[in-house]
């Protein structure tokens, strides 16, 4: 069951970035490229080796490595409905979100050790963004803890058994909370476009501008990974609702995400870099208040 529970995620992690590719590309009424063309890209880039600057040292080399590791570690407690992850232990949801970041902070570390002014600047905005989100992604978590009193993501959405219309709205809020994340996570539109070639707007490709081949490669697999971990805890908190079978929670992170994204980035521009403090904040503030109602449902106060 554990390795069934692994494929899945490797294929959510698959599928997404082509869903979101298909979606965007009929939307805009055109054919578009093909499903698995991400696939051939990576495949291109495998083949390749890396060049590295003088000016870099081994933090920069390594930086791919750590973050291909931390996001495939991350994935192994992500549970796929009612299916049992790969690795599970009491208090992994915080190792799950260490781990994540991990990886950001050795990607900022490896953009300001190249001793550029555009992958330093862009390394000081993932930095702030990682700082306004993580609060929003803990206290998500928190609340799922709080309703199902444990602190394992095998057993993290347990709550949804019960058929309370209260408890319901919960998740699925939670589900819509961990939803934006993934936008701010991957480097979507609102708050990045990974399409753009304009080095004053970057923020997540801008860190990567001085990788390629292998190391480029393993970047963009590990940013799949970490797109399909928080995906599945969004369908994992709807299914919980809604369906707790695996067969339901599986597609369902493919389809939120990928759907979503296409719809916002063949809609809406990217924002003003100095409106994503703002998004981000209010992100939080919806964690917060999902927090606050979970609390009250523990206390069995009615919510009118």
């Amino acid at each position: 069951m554990a390795l069934l529970n692994l494929l899945l995620l490797l294929a959510a992690a698959l599928c997404i970035p082509g869903l979101i590719n298909r979606t965007r590309a009929r939307l805009a009424g055109r054919k578009g490229i093909r499903f698995a063309q991400h696939l051939y890209d990576v495949r291109l880039l495998l083949r390749k080796g890396a060049v590295y600057s003088t000016t870099t040292t081994v933090l920069f080399r390594t930086t791919p490595s750590v973050i291909l590791g931390a996001s495939l570690l991350a994935l192994l407690f992500i549970p796929v409905g009612n299916l049992p992850p790969v690795v599970s232990f009491d208090g992994d949801v915080v190792a799950f979100a260490c781990l994540l970041a991990l990886g950001r902070g050795a990607l900022i570390l490896a953009a300001m050790d190249t001793g550029s002014s555009f992958e330093g600047m862009g390394a000081s905005r993932e930095a702030l963004y990682g700082a306004l989100v993580e609060p929003a992604l803990m206290l998500t978590i928190g609340t799922l803890a709080l309703l199902s009193g444990h602190i394992s993501f095998a057993e993290l959405f347990d709550a949804g058994a019960s058929d309370d219309t209260q408890l319901i709205i919960v998740l699925l809020l939670a589900a819509y909370v961990l939803t934006k994340i993934v936008f701010t996570e991957s480097g979507r539109v609102p708050v990045d476009d990974p399409r753009t070639h304009l080095e004053l707007t970057m923020i997540h490709e801008v860190m990567c501008l001085d990788y390629c081949g292998v190391d480029l490669a393993y970047i963009k697999i590990a940013n799949w990974l970490k797109s399909a971990a928080l995906s599945m805890l969004a369908a994992d908190a709807v299914a919980a609702a809604l369906c707790p079978r695996w067969w339901f929670a599986a597609p369902l992170a493919v389809l939120l995400t990928g759907l979503s994204v296409g719809i916002v980035e063949s809609t809406q521009a990217r924002n003003k870099l100095i409106r994503n403090t703002t998004f981000l904040l209010t992100i939080t503030a919806l964690a917060a208040l999902v927090f606050f109602t979970g609390y009250l449902l523990q206390l069995n106060i009615g919510i009118q």
